[in-house]
């Protein structure tokens, strides 16, 4: 009997540490905003255990009180510490994010996979509705759909996904229209594949790493929206902390508000952001074989 030779492929996670690692070395600063992005979402995820404070538990003797020893990001008007209300808001701000993005994109990436593949007058048709969604504003948009929706997470989400569908869409059928004329999709035709097993088997694996490139660089924008959304009042509704409503409640302090109800608020919304997109522009970098080597 022949021995089965052992396999010489590595496995699949010091493939992963290896483009990990080429990431740090040829765009060290966007690895350094993936692990911001990466204590971020830790952050998030172990909100109820970081947060020194129940987000809505007021202390009336502390009302409105600037930064201290005892609540470092200083009270609200009511006395809540506005430090664990930050960390319990990057809890809903992402949640919201990644379940907006990765509905958005992926309905918007299959679309687009099948306006590339069938072409016609389905293409035509799908073109001017994506042409008709990208003619408003994204903010404009989502405060309309979740104006008109009600408020709520389901709401918001859904109202940031709609706005991110058209450009899933548009990016994946271009990169669809120049896969379904290569060689192995013909053969793969010739020799009798479905249309469905042509567009799952053999294009869509291709479509993995704009869509990836996608979705982290909408992550910021979809923050964005989510915290203006918040802030304008069409957002998740009172007493639930996030960034942009914490924002809003601090327009209720006075003529002038105080600083720390803006400034801490504001700077998560800025690092979170600045850390994805960031982030994304190192992971285009990493998958796109045009720009190997220029970085």
């Amino acid at each position: 009997m022949t021995a089965i030779a052992p396999s010489l492929s590595p496995p699949r996670w010091r493939a992963a540490w290896r483009r990990i690692g080429s990431l740090v070395r040829r765009a060290p600063l966007s690895a350094f905003w993936g692990i911001i992005a990466a204590l971020i979402v830790a952050m998030a995820a172990t909100a109820p255990v970081v947060a020194p404070y129940p987000p809505l538990k007021s202390d009336f003797r502390a009302m409105q009180k600037p930064p201290s020893e005892k609540h470092w990001f200083g009270t609200d008007q009511i006395g809540r510490d506005t430090l664990s209300r930050v960390i319990h808001g990057s809890q809903i701000s992402l949640m919201v994010a990644f379940g907006a993005v990765l509905f958005g994109t992926t309905v918007g990436a299959l679309w687009g996979l099948a306006c590339g593949y069938f072409g016609g007058r389905f293409d035509m048709a799908s073109q001017r509705v994506i042409e008709f969604l990208q003619s408003f504003p994204d903010l404009i948009l989502a405060m309309a759909i979740a104006m008109a929706l009600g408020g709520g997470m389901a709401t918001v989400i859904a109202a940031i996904a709609i706005t991110r569908i058209p450009f899933g869409g548009r990016v994946i059928r271009s990169v669809v229209l120049s896969l379904k004329e290569m060689q192995y999709v013909e053969a793969a035709r010739g020799i009798g594949a479905s249309h469905v097993r042509l567009m799952f088997r053999h294009i869509l694996p291709q479509c993995v790493a704009p869509y990836l490139i996608l979705a982290t660089t909408h992550l910021g924008v979809a923050i964005v929206i989510e915290a203006s959304l918040g802030f304008l009042g069409v957002g998740i509704p009172p007493p639930t902390p996030t960034w942009g409503n914490m924002l809003a409640d601090s327009l209720n302090a006075g003529l002038v508000p105080p600083w720390w109800l803006v400034l801490f608020p504001g700077a998560a919304i800025t690092l979170t952001v600045l850390a994805f997109n960031l982030l994304g522009d190192g992971i285009r970098d990493l998958l796109d074989p045009r720009l190997r080597g220029s970085v």
